[in-house]
């Protein structure tokens, strides 16, 4: 597929050697290049012959640069093609348990191998050809992030709902000969993949190490809003403690076999079993943080390092806003805080998502519309911080649409978002 060149930066490699804006991009040393995959594998190159269509005519450009320097072609689409949608019908699926009439994008399933490479998401291997594996192996495209869920292949079948799920599993095995860097998930639905088969898919993906180098487990999330979707039960302590038994056993088994743990259990695996975190060194090197794999006990660490350096005292009351999850978690944040600074006025106010329903406790999916009716009757202060995962990416507006703006008129406060870092937060309290 030809990718139309929409821009060329200004005075990069493409501008100096005459290409143009509205050129087709057609190869690169004579691979045909259908999509960033191909774009960012042959422009690596130090020598290139770039060719194009402008206007029907076919043209050549030769570029000399240092191995790896970005040539300064932009196109309409960061895939260069359309993305690709997911063929599943998982019976976990969140974006199936949303209700009607939200924006078109949020009931869009992404199941593309490329943005796995390119920006982490997670794939199911389903919509991947041969040749598309074939691809990936040649230009040796890692870390390759994969959602597994179990390893028996009628089970996958069940849980994917896709009846080529069991067999796509295959394209697995192949990354991990070819010795891709392979990161994992498994997210754990009581009573269907748990217990016997939790081991199963655990002690394939150990047996694949070191190409799988992480394994996430994660419990699955479950709204009110399931009519007519398989009936799944909601992750319990008992269950969570059972989990997280058997991820602790295989942790054992892999240091003493790899040198290394592999399998980590998320936060809110903790959360709900009612068990503290684990001390940080449990998680390596956080390779697993989009999973919510040690989120909070890198927050803790981060926060009181910060509090020992801190210079400033804030001078403004707060609240903290977050999900009910988090709650308890910022309230001891907040705690050590206040050992810091004796004159902090500060609280934290946990929100009960009744949009998705009260299984859905996680800051993430917390919606606008809640944060208002719950805030007003709420203990809370002027300012008001709130974690960045409850936005759009780079963004003012939560799931429902609502935005910031909205709330703060609504309720006349001001909100001051905050990363996920605890020395950030820190400093964000030190300067209000």
């Amino acid at each position: 597929m030809s990718a139309q060149i929409i821009s060329v930066d200004n005075g990069s490699f493409a501008e100096k050697a005459g290409i143009r804006a509205g050129d087709i991009l057609l190869s690169v040393n004579k691979h045909r290049i259908e999509d960033v995959f191909d774009y960012q594998f042959y422009t690596y190159d130090d020598k290139l012959d770039i060719e194009v269509d402008r206007n029907g005519e076919k043209l050549h450009f030769n570029i000399k640069k240092d191995e790896g320097e970005y040539i300064g072609l932009n196109f309409e689409t960061y895939l260069m093609d359309e993305q690709k949608s997911c063929y599943n019908k998982c019976i976990f699926c969140f974006i199936d348990q949303n209700p009607k009439g939200m924006r078109e994008t949020i009931y869009f399933k992404d199941d593309d191998a490329r943005l796995s490479f390119l920006v982490g998401n997670y794939i199911s291997l389903t919509n991947i050809s041969d040749k598309d594996a074939e691809r990936i192996v040649k230009m040796h495209f890692s870390p390759l992030n994969i959602s597994v869920h179990t390893t028996d292949p009628e089970l996958r079948k069940l849980m994917l709902g896709n009846r080529f799920a069991g067999d796509a599993l295959r394209h697995l095995k192949t990354f991990a000969e070819a010795g891709l860097d392979i990161k994992t998930q498994i997210v754990v639905c009581p009573g269907v993949n748990d217990g016997e088969n939790l081991k199963k898919t655990l002690r394939d993906l150990s047996d694949l190490y070191p190409s799988v180098s992480s394994i996430a487990c994660v419990p699955v999330g479950l709204t009110k809003h399931r009519e007519g979707l398989y009936p799944l039960t909601p992750m319990d302590e008992k269950c969570a403690r059972e989990c997280i038994e058997i991820i602790d056993d295989f942790r054992k088994e892999n240091e003493e076999k790899h040198g290394e743990a592999l399998v980590h259990a998320s936060d809110e695996f903790y959360i709900k079993a009612n068990l503290p975190f684990p001390d940080v060194d449990y998680y390596m090197d956080f390779e697993q943080l989009d999973n919510g794999v040690g989120l909070m006990p890198l927050f803790e660490d981060q926060l009181k390092d910060e509090l020992d350096y801190e210079e400033n005292t804030p001078k403004t009351p707060f609240t903290v806003v977050t999900g009910m999850d988090a709650a308890p978690f910022m309230e001891k944040m907040l705690d050590y805080c206040r050992n810091k600074w004796h004159n902090l006025k500060c609280n934290t106010v946990g929100i009960r998502n009744d949009f998705y329903g009260e299984n859905v406790t996680v800051a993430g999916l917390v919606t606008g519309r809640d944060i208002i009716s719950q805030l007003k009757n709420a203990d809370c202060h002027k300012n008001v911080l709130l974690p960045v995962v409850m936005l759009r990416h780079g963004e003012t507006v939560f799931l429902d649409d609502v935005t910031i703006e909205e709330i703060e008129k609504e309720l006349d406060i001001k909100i001051t978002v905050c990363e996920i870092d605890g020395a950030q937060f820190v400093n964000t309290l030190a300067n209000l």
